[in-house]
């Protein structure tokens, strides 16, 4: 088992309580890394619905809030997405760590902003009502599907290059850092990993935890990357930095339990 280094992990649409939700692998990938800091980057559940979460997402959930104990030294950081609305108090008790909505920053002398992305999905905020529709019928979708949620995924990737929300969330997205003079900002919510480069700003979407191909973030001393998780090998591709000759970063093209008072705000370091 390899066990890497980062200074920060960041993780996003794990949708606990769906079908899909790869929470086990998550658990894996947490436990095979050491860092100094956690990002949850929006749609950890899927709805509020507690009865739809499973062994594996309460023990993923179970290994957060151990990782949040201030003897470990580590910061884990909670950004909330859409799917989170009404979740975000009940659960930053359970699991003991802070909401925010949107949390930024600094490593190495530079400014990175982490920020859900669904702000910036017109049709999204446009259509409340119509979304919340879609994701019902989604979720009765996944329960219909065979084991292997083909189907499922299959529709999610058609929704997202439907829409095109994947630009349209990276170009607000980069407009939203340089009002705040980030350098980096991170997203998820289009479950599509992705990274551009604009007029001195970089913007990284992490993807998502619910299709054949799951992926994360690190930032460390190398800068940041994109991982694909790697189930065969019941490990992460960690990069070969890292020592692991077999592994590889993941290159995307930039087209297409109760410890106190949960704490809604926004973070400027």
């Amino acid at each position: 088992m390899t066990i890497s280094y980062c200074d920060t992990i960041i993780l996003s649409d794990l949708h606990l309580g769906s079908e899909m939700s790869r929470a086990r692998d998550a658990l894996r990938l947490l436990q095979r890394h050491y860092f100094e800091r956690l990002i949850l980057l929006g749609d950890i559940f899927c709805d509020l619905n507690f009865g739809r979460l499973k062994k594996d997402h309460w023990r993923l959930l179970s290994h957060i809030r151990k990782l949040s104990n201030p003897k470990r030294g580590i910061e884990v950081v909670w950004v909330e997405g859409n799917h989170d609305r009404g979740l975000s108090l009940v659960m930053s008790h359970l699991v003991g760590i802070k909401v925010y909505q949107q949390y930024a920053w600094e490593y190495r002398g530079v400014r990175h902003l982490a920020v859900h992305g669904h702000q910036f999905d017109r049709f999204l905020t446009d259509n409340a009502l119509l979304g919340g529709l879609a994701s019902a019928a989604f979720l009765l979708l996944q329960k219909l599907d065979f084991r292997q949620q083909r189907l499922s995924k299959l529709v999610d990737r058609l929704d997202t290059r439907w829409r095109r929300h994947s630009s349209k969330v990276a170009a607000g997205a980069l407009a939203h850092a340089r009002t705040h003079n980030a350098q980096r900002v991170f997203c998820g919510h289009t479950h599509q990993a992705m990274h551009l480069a604009e007029d001195g700003v970089e913007y990284f979407n992490t993807g998502c935890w619910i299709q054949a191909t799951a992926t994360f973030i690190t930032v460390d001393e190398q800068g940041v990357q994109i991982h694909e998780y790697d189930q065969r090998s019941d490990d992460c591709n960690s990069g070969q930095e890292r020592g692991d000759p077999a592994a590889e970063v993941v290159e995307f093209p930039g087209t297409a339990g109760l410890l106190g008072d949960a704490e809604y705000e926004t973070v400027y370091s």
